[in-house]
């Protein structure tokens, strides 16, 4: 790579962070994601008249959920959240935890797919936000098509994934089980504008763009760290304040790759806070983003 090509994109190593979800029933929607999804409740905080709650497996936080019961309910229809993607290790981590989303009574299972770079399943949390859950197929059994990684929506049969896959042990070993959070799928009002915000600004390059009303992009050549659409939402404007998604996390590994960020905000007239060790950032339709330094703790991700 060149040294303008590195100033153009985000760093290889970049991954996804914890999701923030605005809920409006804090105990309700902790004990389905701790339950059907086998988190742990790690810390919280009371902010005002907020209480943030951290879930996670291990010492990974995968959710942030802030208490808001005042704001309206999910708007399918609005930009936001299409799903937040966990991606599990191995197929058995993955069917013991679908397995566990599948038998919880406020779980909505909506399907589930074979993409050619992964294996996924997706269900409707009870206060309408998607969730997948997926693996990885190795790199080297991902096809290619000039710069484009080929996916695809081909059917997967979940009884048959769960009578190869699923496992005792693994069912019994829960939040032992490591888990993160593997991409982010938005809503969006259009495409041409969300590739100027995440690919041009924050620097996400496009993996997959021939997928009608989508648009993929991850950094480092995974197949996607976020993903955006418009099958629900095209033509909308900025969100309405309202329950959903909060904020998407995105980690890169250098404070030099957090001035990169900054710098290409600035030359697009994008608006932005910035402290130590963090780059928050708003997309045109109101959806906030954070870019922040590795080793997050949930002190700090509670202080956000």
């Amino acid at each position: 790579m060149t040294a303008e090509t590195d100033d153009r994109i985000l760093h290889p190593e970049t991954s996804m962070g914890a999701v923030t979800l605005r809920v409006g029933d804090l105990e309700g929607m902790s004990e389905y994601y701790s339950r059907a999804f086998a988190m742990e409740p790690l810390e919280e905080r009371a902010r005002a008249r907020e209480v943030h709650r951290v879930l996670g497996r291990g010492d990974t936080p995968l959710l942030r959920l802030i208490h808001t019961p005042a704001l309206p309910a999910v708007d399918p229809r609005q930009p936001g959240l299409f799903h937040t993607a966990f991606l599990f290790g191995d197929a058995e981590s993955l069917a013991a935890t679908v397995y566990r989303a599948a038998r919880h009574p406020r779980s909505r299972f909506v399907g589930s797919s074979d993409h050619l770079v992964s294996e996924a399943f997706y269900f409707t949390d009870p206060e309408g936000n998607g969730v997948e859950l997926y693996t990885d197929r190795p790199r080297e059994q991902w096809s290619r098509r000039g710069n484009q990684i080929q996916m695809a929506t081909d059917y997967l049969d979940p009884h048959e994934y769960l009578e190869r896959h699923l496992t005792e042990t693994a069912v019994d070993a829960g939040p032992a089980l490591s888990g993160r959070v593997g991409h982010v799928h938005l809503q969006v009002g259009d495409l041409p504008t969300a590739r100027k915000f995440y690919v041009d600004a924050l620097g996400f390059e496009t993996t997959q763009s021939q997928y009608p009303g989508a648009l993929f992009a991850s950094a480092g050549g995974y197949h996607h760290h976020i993903a955006m659409n418009i099958w629900n939402s095209a033509g909308s404007g900025p969100r309405a304040a309202g329950l959903g998604l909060g904020d998407v996390a995105v980690t890169v590994p250098t404070a030099s790759e957090l001035d990169a960020v900054a710098a290409r905000l600035a030359s697009h007239g994008i608006a932005f806070r910035r402290d130590g060790r963090s780059v928050i950032v708003t997309d045109p339709w109101g959806t906030q983003v954070t870019l922040a330094l590795p080793d997050l703790s949930t002190e700090e991700l509670l202080s956000r």
